[in-house]
């Protein structure tokens, strides 16, 4: 499944998408990762369409930071450039759910290993060494610090870490859930319709989510919102949730429930 994401005029970028577009090991681990998820686990999916949603509300999301001014970590502290942050944040978001080829539990750590093995290969002849290293280390530092519970120390993984709590339309939510039960995770997760990000009236950027049905805010409450407080760059955004049902009321997730 090619990555899609518009990589406009960065060469960089273009030519790493492409990498990562023809490259069989990483789009097998891409489907291993949903085998372990969806059929061992049961849970949601962990593979190329989350991989490819996370990208580009990452991509878009560092773009509206950038055009508002925002100085990414790359250019601050390495004397890079707006190109090189897209890479990073594209890169992170490719890798950054590639553990749970071994497991879900701690795939962050696992997936900082398996991407220290792969990256070489796909900055290869796009950097130079020192350059390559700058950039594997930023990517891995997102790539850890997607979790929760990990304060980022840059703008790039705190953009990773948002664009991750994001993948929540229609039962795409964030928050793992057995397939087939009536549980808060799951019915929550229905109850999102759509998430849309536009620029903002007071900050950067604006977070708009619609929901079908109020226990969607469960989603909000339990994942987005973690995930934005210890994002270290939360004062760039602001959340509109409405509720907007379907004419008749609020749309009736489950009919029936028994314990």
């Amino acid at each position: 499944m090619p990555l899609n994401v518009p990589v406009k005029q960065n060469e960089k970028l273009a030519a790493i998408v492409k990498r990562i577009d023809e490259s069989v090991k990483l789009n097998t681990f891409w489907y291993c990762c949903n085998v372990n998820a969806i059929n061992r686990l049961g849970i949601n999916d962990h593979g190329p369409v989350h991989i490819r949603i996370v990208s580009n509300i990452a991509l878009k999301i560092l773009r509206m930071l950038m055009e508002k001014g925002i100085q990414t970590s790359v250019e601050k502290d390495h004397q890079m450039s707006k190109d090189d942050a897209e890479v990073i944040v594209v890169l992170a978001a490719c890798f950054h759910d590639i553990g749970h080829i071994v497991h879900r539990i701690h795939h962050e750590p696992f997936s900082v290993s398996i991407a220290l093995d792969m990256l070489p290969g796909v900055l290869e002849g796009i950097y130079q060494e020192r350059e390559k290293a700058i950039m594997m280390a930023e990517v891995l530092h997102a790539i850890y610090a997607h979790d929760t519970d990990i304060p980022p120390m840059t703008v790039e993984a705190g953009v990773l870490k948002i664009a991750d709590a994001l993948d929540m339309e229609e039962g795409r939510a964030r928050i793992p859930f057995k397939a087939g039960t009536a549980t808060i995770h799951a019915v929550s997760a229905l109850a999102i319709a759509n998430v849309k990000l536009k620029p903002g009236e007071k900050k950067p950027v604006c977070i708009e989510i619609e929901m079908a049905n109020s226990a969607g805010i469960f989603q909000v409450d339990n994942l987005l919102k973690p995930k934005l407080k210890n994002s270290g760059i939360a004062e760039y955004f602001e959340i509109h949730v409405e509720i907007i049902g379907d004419g008749t009321g609020e749309k009736k997730i489950v009919e029936r429930y028994e314990i």
